[in-house]
């Protein structure tokens, strides 16, 4: 029996090693997936902000959000430009930009004229939703009509570098 002890405390000793490098290897594994799940998180968040800001940027270069914001900037649609060629000539005639103010748009309450709503171009689609832009205020240095741009030696608004 006394040769029987030691080898029975040694047995017991490994079973319990044993089950307690599971356990450490097992908790080491949990707080691995830990770990993933919460960067998988911040993947998805990160990803989410990303849609967003490119939803953002593509709402914002769309034509007719920057032509509202130049119109807000006081700035108006150039007239047709006028190109400098390689040799020296110019090509076209530059004239300044007008400030024209757009065309009038029905407005999405009920029209007042029933022959304006009865026309089939009157009344705002889904792709147009009826915003009235008002005109932009008139530019307080603007150049003097006399001169032509192409003898200042600068290259007017509409010319191309």
């Amino acid at each position: 029996m006394r040769g029987r002890t030691p080898f029975a405390v040694l047995v017991v000793a490994l079973l319990s090693a044993g089950l307690l490098g599971l356990l450490m290897l097992n908790t080491a594994l949990n707080e691995g997936s830990f770990t993933l799940s919460r960067l998988k998180k911040q993947t998805t968040g990160a990803t989410d902000q990303q849609q967003t800001l490119q939803q953002q940027i593509a709402e914002q270069s769309a034509p007719d959000a920057l032509e509202r914001r130049a119109r807000e900037l006081g700035m108006v649609a150039g007239g047709d430009p006028a190109f400098l060629n390689p040799d020296g000539t110019v090509t076209g005639i530059a004239k300044p930009a007008e400030d024209k103010p757009p065309v009038p748009r029905p407005s999405s309450a009920a029209p007042s004229d029933p022959a304006a709503a009865a026309s089939p171009g009157a009344s705002p689609g889904p792709g147009d939703p009826g915003i009235d832009l008002a005109p932009a205020p008139p530019a307080s240095a603007a150049p003097p009509a006399s001169a032509p741009p192409a003898a200042s030696g600068q290259p007017s608004a509409g010319a191309q570098r």
